[in-house]
């Protein structure tokens, strides 16, 4: 039995979760409303304030979608419940970051700015402090969704290992390497 897959799911009072027909389970907050089509070997069982994910077999295939799945239930509930939040710092002279409504503009030491338009569901906000790096916080409900937009961000400027330069989450450790050594004479 799957570890995960096997765990019941509580629903908050304010969520609705429905399972059609053709197994696309819908689930709705205050924050939005999500959507999720589920293999037809999964079953997904909702009674009162509970959801359970059950497999039909052992098969190998089912066993690794049945944790797959309630994980992702799982993720859309606490996502139009409470919502998810990613913080990312750009480290390095002269980066910059605005947010204009859904576009962000990037100054990245290139030639050129950057501009990104970012999706309806996800909101943007820049901070610029003196002294600290400047920050980008990106909230949405939809978990995939703002883990996409996140990398896209990132993937502009990955943080490089001698430095440290680069956009990069809040809290992540970056390995640096050691640069040239001095040739002994």
């Amino acid at each position: 039995m799957s570890r995960i897959g096997k765990l019941p799911i509580t629903i908050p009072g304010d969520v609705q979760v429905s399972v059609s027909d053709t197994n696309l389970v819908t689930v709705k907050g205050k924050l939005g409303e999500l959507t999720q089509h589920v293999d037809p070997k999964i079953r997904i069982k909702v009674e009162e304030n509970t959801v359970y994910v059950l497999r039909g077999t052992d098969e190998r295939d089912d066993r690794s979608k049945h944790g797959l799945y309630r994980s992702l239930i799982s993720n859309m509930i606490k996502g139009v419940s409470e919502g998810y939040t990613i913080v990312q710092e750009m480290v390095g002279v002269g980066y910059k970051a605005q947010a204009t409504g859904q576009v962000v503009e990037l100054s990245l030491g290139f030639s050129h700015n950057l501009m990104i338009e970012l999706p309806k569901e996800v909101a943007v906000q820049t901070t610029a402090e003196k002294g600290k790096n400047p920050t980008i916080i990106l909230k949405s409900h939809d978990k995939q969704l703002l883990g996409q937009v996140a990398a896209k961000i990132r993937s502009f400027r990955k943080p490089e290992p001698y430095k440290g330069k680069g956009i990069r989450f809040q809290g992540e450790e970056i390995k640096k390497k050691a640069g040239k050594s001095a040739a002994g004479a």
